[in-house]
């Protein structure tokens, strides 16, 4: 899966995403419904504001249902356990920390000791 990006865009319209998606708008809201992970914030007159991590999102989706042949279920089963794999990945990150935890308390009860003054 490759990423589709325009330089120098945060946001970008469901119009762009459409077409770099090569999608129907209406198959890109219909899939807002369906699957979690697709979530965009809207601007104040309500229009869709889709980041790089929708998109490929979008692109994920696509590869499953269009070229892999999935259901929507087994689709999202699908992200849901690469999801699954990757949170261990992270959680180890944190836990082999070389700061103590007692260290960690310390700076932490310093910091709120300035807020507190």
């Amino acid at each position: 899966m490759s990423s589709t990006v325009l330089p120098g865009k945060l946001y970008y319209s469901i119009g762009e995403v459409s077409r770099m998606a090569d999608l129907p708008t209406s198959v890109i809201r219909y899939w807002e419904t369906e699957f979690s992970g697709i979530k965009p914030p809207r601007h104040s007159s309500g229009k869709r504001l889709y980041r790089q991590v929708d998109i490929d999102r979008i692109l994920r989706i696509k590869e499953l249902l269009y070229e892999q042949r999935f259901t929507i279920e087994g689709a999202r089963k699908t992200l849901q356990d690469e999801k699954a794999a990757r949170q261990p990945v992270q959680e180890d990150i944190l836990l082999g920390s070389s700061i103590p935890k007692a260290e960690i308390r310390q700076d932490l009860q310093e910091i709120l000791a300035l807020l507190n003054k």
